[in-house]
């Protein structure tokens, strides 16, 4: 006798990733290329002192100021410290349908939450100027947990924060390697790979009609 299969029920939760996703990356080798060559600084001297200190900023061990002093302002420069943060803060932009997303999701009930790699002066800066308060009930970022994707700490956190089982939630990042560590906790998920995708995707689970 066989008996009828039960549809898995929809996830309660929605982890998200930001950068490559919602927004433009924050402060990726793309970006950075771009300010240090608008303001006209050599490319490598930088990139060596980013590499540096790149991981205390983004598990928020240090602060932007601090970054600053570390890659940009060891020697006097032509511009302020506020210069070269309009320039940074300026690179991002967001993904074309992926508001308008977030905004359908937010309406349905489902828990939506941030699980990002970010320093915190530009993590908040993000969060204010692309008004994504209106969508998220909960930041996880880096920058305040003190650990990043893909160490497998950052996705056990996340739960034990949100206090769900991994299998009633999904992740949405654009990376493999992040997806792939999410996976050894249990924490199913989908790769972005565009607004539209995505959507299609969540519609075939069940979270959007």
């Amino acid at each position: 006798m066989t008996y009828p299969t039960q549809a898995p029920t929809a996830p309660s939760a929605l982890f998200f990733d930001l950068g490559g996703v919602i927004l433009t990356n924050g402060w990726d080798r793309v970006c950075r290329r771009q300010v240090i060559d608008q303001l006209g600084l050599d490319w490598e001297e930088f990139a060596d002192r980013h590499d540096f200190v790149a991981h205390d900023f983004e598990i928020g061990r240090i602060s932007l100021a601090h970054y600053l002093e570390r890659t940009i302002f060891y020697r006097p420069r032509e511009f302020s410290a506020e210069d070269f943060t309009a320039a940074m803060f300026a690179a991002s932009t967001n993904l074309p349908g992926s508001l308008q997303l977030l905004a359908d999701l937010a309406v349905t009930g489902i828990l939506l939450v941030t699980l990002n790699n970010e320093s915190r002066e530009l993590n908040e800066h993000r969060i204010d100027r692309f008004g994504l308060h209106r969508y998220f009930k909960v930041f996880l970022s880096s920058c305040y947990l003190g650990v990043k994707k893909p160490e497998l700490e950052i996705y056990r956190l996340a739960l034990d924060v949100i206090q769900r089982p991994a299998a009633e939630c999904l992740f949405v990042d654009d990376r493999d390697l992040n997806l792939e560590c999410a996976r050894d906790v249990g924490l199913p998920g989908i790769r972005f790979e565009s607004a539209d995708q995505l959507r299609s995707e969540l519609v075939a689970r069940g979270i959007l009609a």
